[in-house]
Parts: structure tokens; sequence; C-alpha cells
């Protein structure tokens, strides 16, 4: 198979497997779930607001015959919500597939309840903590893998995010750190994997960019900053939900190497058939991944 040959009907039956995405009641997740459940894949789906999952999992359900979907609630800003969650998830059984899916996108500064930054909470430390949780689930399932998503907006970081996440360091500058939570999430995807191969566990760990799509990501984080008019500028120029979710989706059943990268194949990679694709030198830098995950066990206070 070439890379940028890939497409979903290279998805093997999945029947047997069960899957969790996080961040699926609209754009990407959504469209993750209904392919991965109609190739026979049991899926978890994961988000924050209980009346949308509710609504997203009967609209799944009776658009794939015969899907077996599970809602689960679960808040990735807020650790407490996070471990609810997994302890719910792991009563299910084994699981084979995790897809980091949910995020947000240069919200206005906050702090949660934990006192981390949004963004930071949102897409690499409730993550990180949920994967953790759930390992003993995934290693149980055998074979299993770990899907983050990132964006090519990693490049645009300088640092990776490492110290204390409670404490601010400076102003505030929403797509400094947004770029940041993405370079965060490859680094410890590649650390996740080099500690799985080391362990001799059955699971590896891949990343995916779906390019510039079309999703609600932007104003759902910046409807006081001109979020509804770069939607509308997304939508213009990137690919609808269901092509950005390609790349997801190579990652998450290819055939493929721990570590790899996967992305839109055409110009930039904003947009095109899903391929291997490269990541930062800093994103493979060893030493950032290793403090990045001891600054993530720290903050959560999970390990593994």
């Amino acid at each position: 198979m070439g890379d940028t040959r890939w497409t979903p009907a290279d998805i093997p039956d999945l029947t047997g497997r069960r899957a969790l995405v996080t961040g699926v009641t609209s754009g990407l997740g959504r469209a993750v779930v209904e392919v991965l459940a109609g190739h026979g894949c049991s899926v978890v789906l994961a988000a924050r607001n209980e009346e949308r999952l509710a609504a997203t999992t009967s609209e799944v359900s009776a658009q794939v015959s015969g899907a077996d979907l599970r809602p689960l609630v679960v808040d990735l800003a807020s650790l407490a919500s996070v471990r609810r969650a997994a302890e719910e998830a792991a009563s299910y059984g084994p699981l084979h597939l995790l897809v980091n899916n949910a995020g947000v996108m240069a919200t206005p500064y906050q702090r949660t309840a934990d006192g981390f930054e949004l963004q930071m909470a949102t897409n690499v430390l409730g993550p990180f903590a949920l994967t953790g949780l759930l390992l003993p689930r995934l290693v149980a399932g055998g074979s299993s893998r770990v899907v983050y998503v990132s964006s090519a907006a990693h490049r645009l970081a300088r640092t990776p995010p490492v110290g204390d996440p409670r404490v601010q360091r400076g102003r505030y500058r929403r797509w400094q750190v947004y770029g940041q939570t993405k370079l965060a999430n490859l680094l410890l995807t590649f650390e996740l994997d080099r500690r799985a191969r080391e362990a001799g566990l059955p699971l590896v760990a891949v990343a995916a960019h779906p390019g510039l799509a079309a999703t609600q990501l932007m104003a759902s984080g910046q409807r006081r900053a001109g979020g509804r008019i770069l939607d509308a500028a997304f939508s213009l120029l990137g690919q609808p939900a269901a092509l950005g979710a390609r790349p997801l989706l190579m990652a998450a059943t290819a055939d493929l190497p721990g570590g790899t990268y996967v992305g839109p194949g055409g110009p930039g990679e904003v947009r095109g058939l899903p391929q291997i694709v490269g990541a930062s030198a800093l994103a493979r830098d060893g030493e950032a991944a290793r403090r990045m995950w001891e600054t993530a066990e720290a903050a959560t206070g999970v390990h593994y």
C-alpha cells in the first residue's frame, strides 16, 4: 500500500475490536466514529456535552445499521471527570484503539478548576491522563493503538510547554499556546511509543493531523474573537470533515509502525489524500519528549 493511495476502502473488518474516540459530537470525531462503526468496530463515543453526545449516538445508530455504540461523558479539562470516565470505560472490557481527538483552539485565557490553562488542560493533560488510566485495558486488548491528533501548527512552537502548567509565564498568546499543545501531542505520542516498545507492550502510538478541515473548532473556542469568521474561511479553503478525518483513520487502522505521523498529502499538507508526513525537529527531540512526559505526569498525578 503506497502512502498516497490509502482510502477508507483499505480499512479491514473491525468486528470484535473496541475503540474509544473523544470529541465526537461534530467534525472529525463524528466522521471517525461513523467510519469505524461502519466497519464493525464497537465504539465508545466520548464528549463533554451529555445532550449533544446522546443526540450524536442516536444519529450514528440510525445511520450505521447494527452499530455497537456506547456514550461516555467526559470533560478533558477536568481531571476528576477524566478519572470517572476512565473508570467507567475500563468496565467495558479490553480496548483496542484510543483516538485522542478532542481539543480546543486558540481560546481566550482561562484557568480550569485544576489550575491549568484551558488549551493545555484539554489538548494535553486530559488526554495524557485518560491514556494512562486506560493503559491496562489497551494492553489487555493486545495489538492496540493510541492515536493523538496534532496539527501543522506544532511547527509554530519554539519550545515545548514543560514545567509547572499552573504557573503563567509571560503574556498569554493563544496561538503560540495552541502550537505548543500540538507539539506536546507529538512529543507524548513518540515518547509513549518508545516506552511501550521498551516495556514490550502490545501497543503502538501514532499521530495524525487533518490539514485544514472545515469543522467548528474555531467558533467553539473563539466566539468572542472572530471565530465564526475564521470558520467561514476554513469552510471556503479547507476540506470537509469527512476528508479531514482520513489521516486519522489511516493512523488508526493502517499497518503502520509506531511513531508514524500521518497528514494530507497535498501542497503544504493542507488537504489531499493521507500519507506519512514529517514532523518538526523539535517534535522528534527525545530529551524534549522526556521532559514533556515528566511535566504531564507531575501535573496529572498519572504515571505510566
